[in-house]
């Protein structure tokens, strides 16, 4: 771990054996002297150890061995976050214990809201692809079975996936800021337990399975709250969780929402290549919805990069697996392609290439089809903006009124971006009825967040 990152892992495990950072270095110095080691460490050493010094010697043994004596499991160097010199923080190890430490370690500093790890920015290059390429290639986890303190049981696995669908619905109610600290709190009180519990291989997949479903919606939280960094993060652990769980449709899943923050932070390029992997590597897991709203991501991909002939391909893909979806042959979390939403995604493509009648036909439909109260806020968005830009002035205020009602009570940043942006076009049509959609819509940002 570099000098300047702070050690995240060996703070989340002092906290949990609820030692202070006196009584350790008080512990280290004894297991010194039951080696022969003269050690005289104080608290100060251990906030040097925090902030990412790697003590010499035998110390980070005795840091395994104390904190692990504490809380009753072996600890390696990898799970105290330093490192085995030479090993290097990519090559760490990619075993399911060790990677089960650092994940809860950061569910940990979330909830803390540490602020090295909630202002992170997002990783790009070979960092980002990395954990892409491991979910689609070998090797497989052959046995994820662990012993545990606590047994885990077929009602534990049920808990997970209400939870998921309780924060999936309060999230789309009420806006990823309100929701992403409940979730992240249910992560460390509830489901850190469960991950360093007891179970056979069959039961560990089912835990690793309804853990990644959970998570994922923790990183939609955070993304939804500009916290970029953290949210790619819970992406790329909730894609460890689905490869040890052996759903390569969950992995598909995840990489959709990757691809949807890829074309939020403009890498267009690696938009296409996620979503073409998921297409690939999920194979015949690959559910309808999921394909459709991986084409039509590519297709807005696509006009981003002005190709237009892959995007209309991609569209046309799109629309073909939006026809086959069958409701109730679904998992949980493709539940988010609901009817309408390809439409709104596609109008988000020809817009961008210009063809402002077709996309307007396609925003139309979107609106004309129920959907959730977020997904609505987004629809009656991206009508109202071509009826602007086909100077419809007066006929997007109406448009732009309703969205502004649909949006409030809702803590989002994403949302507030769209209906300032809305705003703005709103205001610099001249019109006197778009100008009063204005201050509906100013009505709707007056909160702060």
């Amino acid at each position: 771990m570099g000098a300047m990152e702070p050690n995240t892992m060996l703070e989340a495990l002092i906290d949990e054996a609820g030692v202070s950072r006196a009584g350790l270095a008080a512990h280290v110095n004894q297991a010194g002297r039951a080696r022969g080691l003269c050690l005289r460490y104080e608290h100060t050493a251990v906030a040097r150890w925090l902030k990412g010094q790697r003590p010499r010697g035998q110390v980070p043994d005795l840091i395994c061995e104390v904190l692990g004596n504490r809380l009753r499991r072996a600890l390696s160097l990898d799970d105290i976050g330093m490192t085995a010199l030479g090993g290097h923080p990519a090559v760490r190890s990619s075993s399911l214990t060790g990677f089960v430490e650092r994940a809860t370690a950061l569910w940990r500093s979330d909830e803390q809201q540490r602020p090295h790890v909630v202002a992170a920015p997002a990783v790009t290059g070979t960092t980002a692809v990395m954990p892409v390429w491991e979910w689609e290639n070998p090797p497989e986890d052959t046995d994820v079975s662990r012993t545990g303190p606590q047994r885990v049981g077929p009602a534990d696995i049920a808990t997970l996936r209400a939870a998921r669908a309780h924060y999936e619905l309060m999230y789309r109610r009420a806006g990823g800021i309100a929701t992403r600290s409940r979730i992240v709190g249910f992560l460390n009180a509830e489901t850190a337990p469960l991950l360093r519990g007891g179970y056979s291989d069959a039961m560990g997949r089912q835990l690793h399975r309804a853990t990644g479903g959970l998570v994922a919606v923790a990183g939609i939280c955070a993304y939804d709250s500009d916290a970029h960094g953290l949210a790619q993060r819970y992406f790329h652990q909730a894609l460890r969780l689905a490869k040890a769980s052996g759903d390569r449709g969950l992995g598909g899943y995840v990489i959709a929402l990757l691809v949807n923050q890829s074309l939020f932070l403009a890498d267009f390029r690696q938009s296409v290549a996620f979503a073409e992997a998921a297409l690939r590597a999920a194979g015949r897991d690959i559910t309808p919805a999921l394909a459709a709203d991986l084409h039509a991501m590519q297709a807005k991909a696509y006009a981003h990069l002005g190709d237009g002939p892959s995007a209309l391909r991609c569209i046309r893909r799109a629309e073909c697996e939006a026809d086959r979806i069958r409701p109730g042959q679904e998992p949980d979390e493709t539940g988010y392609v609901q009817p309408g939403l390809v439409n709104v995604q596609v109008a988000e493509a020809l817009l961008r290439l210009g063809d402002l009648p077709a996309a307007r036909e396609h925003a139309a439909a979107a609106v004309r089809t129920p959907a959730h109260d977020r997904g609505r806020v987004h629809r009656l968005a991206m009508l109202t903006t071509i009826e602007l830009r086909q100077g419809e002035a007066d006929r997007a205020a109406v448009t732009a009124a309703e969205m502004a009602e649909c949006a409030r009570g809702m803590e989002s940043q994403r949302l507030r971006d769209r209906l300032r942006t809305v705003r703005e076009r709103l205001v610099a049509s001249g019109s006197a009825e778009a100008a009063r959609a204005a201050d509906l819509v100013d009505g709707a940002l007056r909160v702060p967040l």
